[in-house]
């Protein structure tokens, strides 16, 4: 059966997945958003329903001070005995740790912290109920891949450490995850770093511990020759085979929006299917490539024209829809009446400018580059110094349209933040018999531009931002997220009606997806 790439689209990074029975669940890094770890259930590895988050108590995930990208890495979910695990690292807190709940929905326990460094740990289950873990580390000036026994409720560590491998020659070496298939132990990585050289190696032994030896191929999956290709920097893989015998990679990768090697959306989750060669080594894909329609024998049904659309219309508590807080919010900051379709934003000092702490704010993902979202704002309810709608990336880079407050009165403005540069470029009155503004963004491959209306008027364009403003390659740091859609509110209220709604779009007809 055809089916459509990324599986989930939007910012949704470092993939993992495990299999219970018929059933697949699939969890993505989070970095410096609450709740952290979303996590999804799929039937037939491609139409993906969020239940949930992992961590979704500021106890699990204390995120204050967290840098832009910081926070929650490369988490790997895992299943055994009735029980499921996830372990991942807080790279702002205190390192590696497990949680684990007997119901993937949770709630999931509070960490176990695990005394060892590096990042994207992974846990493995030998026969014999034994648990290893393995993440990347450094044991006497030798920087590789660390494995030993671990009690995984506790994170209590039962072995001696040891350097089990140091990948297949490329740099960072990183994202271990170990298989067992035929008598033999796969240690996967990602290779390359995580951008326009990324790969996925792998080698094989008679033993956990090693030695590994190399698959011939040296990458089983990457883009990294391929910069033409509408798919870049594919990596970071995890594997999990169905119900059929059949095996499947799940992975990131990114879509580029123009030839510039140039991408906004994030790191998305792609699909392909796994073939073990005769000599017991596996491919990913065709060879190593994948592509956005790909076919497979599916594990059950797949809906190929599956909406990525989101109506946030406020009738149920704000947590149960698809959203983020920057950090962990100040849920006073947020007053919702479910009855009345609103939503009150109490905005405080902090700003969407503001390094470091959570304004008050809620986002969603951009899933697609050609998109639509629509917000509605009382102009009798708010005085916010700014309240509106804004296209994300971090308190760096935003794109903003708002109405605004000073000692003139209320008005419409239009704000750019890129690197360390935030200037308000336009700015309209407000007609005082108005009582709404209703607020659009539309995107494409090239820009975001941004519309108001006042009551029922016509829309009209007050500002665009070109795409490579809120790029990853971009910013002055490393990142590693993508571009939100978010409603905010600054020094004072903002109060929203009717929900907000974000409406996904095919590029080549125009219709919803």
């Amino acid at each position: 059966m055809k089916y459509k790439n990324p599986i989930i689209p939007g910012y949704s990074p470092d993939p993992s997945i495990c299999r219970v029975g018929d059933d697949f669940y699939l969890v993505n890094s989070s970095f410096e958003f609450f709740p952290g770890v979303p996590i999804y259930h799929s039937t037939n590895l491609v139409n993906w329903e969020l239940i949930g988050h992992v961590l979704d108590r500021e106890s699990q995930l204390p995120l204050e001070g967290c840098r832009n990208s910081g926070g929650i890495y490369a988490p790997t979910i895992r299943y055994h005995e009735g029980r499921f695990y996830m372990i991942t690292t807080n790279v702002t807190d205190k390192g590696n740790f497990v949680v684990h709940s007997d119901n993937p929905k949770g709630p999931w326990s509070e960490p176990a912290w695990i005394d060892q460094g590096g990042i994207d740990p992974s846990l493995f289950w030998d026969e014999d109920g034994t648990c290893y873990y393995c993440s990347t580390g450094t044991i006497d000036g030798v920087r590789g891949i660390v494995g030993f026994v671990i009690n995984p409720d506790t994170g209590e560590i039962l072995s001696e450490k040891k350097i089990i491998g140091t990948g297949c020659g490329g740099m960072c070496t990183e994202g271990p995850h170990v298989y067992k298939r035929n008598g033999w132990y796969y240690l996967m990585t990602a290779e390359g770093g995580t951008e326009y050289g990324h790969r996925e190696a792998i080698g094989r032994s008679k033993s956990f511990w090693g030695p590994y030896e190399n698959c011939p191929d040296r990458q089983i999956l990457s883009h990294r020759e391929r910069k033409r290709h509408e798919i870049q920097a594919t990596g970071h893989a995890d594997l999990v085979e169905d119900g059929n015998g059949n095996w499947w990679a799940v992975f990131l990768g990114i879509r580029n929006f123009s030839k510039a090697l140039l991408h906004n959306l994030g790191r998305e989750t792609f699909l392909a299917p796994v073939t073990w060669k005769e000599d017991g080594w596996p491919v990913i894909g065709n060879d190593g490539l994948v592509e956005l329609w790909m076919e497979g024998e599916l594990p059950g049904e797949a809906v190929t024209g599956q909406d990525f659309s989101m109506d946030m219309d406020f009738c149920k508590p704000i947590l149960q829809y698809n959203v983020m807080f920057t950090r962990n919010p100040a849920w006073e900051n947020y007053v919702q009446d479910t009855n009345e379709r609103t939503l009150l934003l109490k905005g405080t000092s902090l700003t969407l400018d503001t390094a470091g702490v959570s304004p008050t704010i809620v986002s969603f993902r951009q899933p697609e580059f050609c998109t639509r979202v629509l917000a509605k704002l009382s102009l009798k309810e708010s005085d916010a110094a700014r309240a509106g709608i804004s296209s994300y990336y971090n308190n760096e880079y935003h794109y903003d349209i708002y109405v605004g407050n000073d000692e003139k009165g209320k008005y419409i403005g239009f704000y750019k933040h890129i690197h360390d540069m935030g200037v308000e470029l336009s700015r309209v009155c407000v007609p005082q018999k108005s009582e709404n503004v209703r607020f659009e963004i539309v995107s494409d491959r090239e820009k975001y531009r941004f519309f108001y209306a006042f009551d029922e008027e016509d829309f009209v364009e007050i500002g665009s931002g070109l795409n490579a403003g809120l790029s990853t390659e971009g910013t002055c740091t490393m990142t590693f997220t993508g571009t939100l859609y978010a409603v905010f509110a600054e020094k004072g209220n903002g109060k929203f009606l009717n929900g907000v709604q974000m409406t996904a779009f095919c590029e080549e007809c125009d219709h919803i997806l």
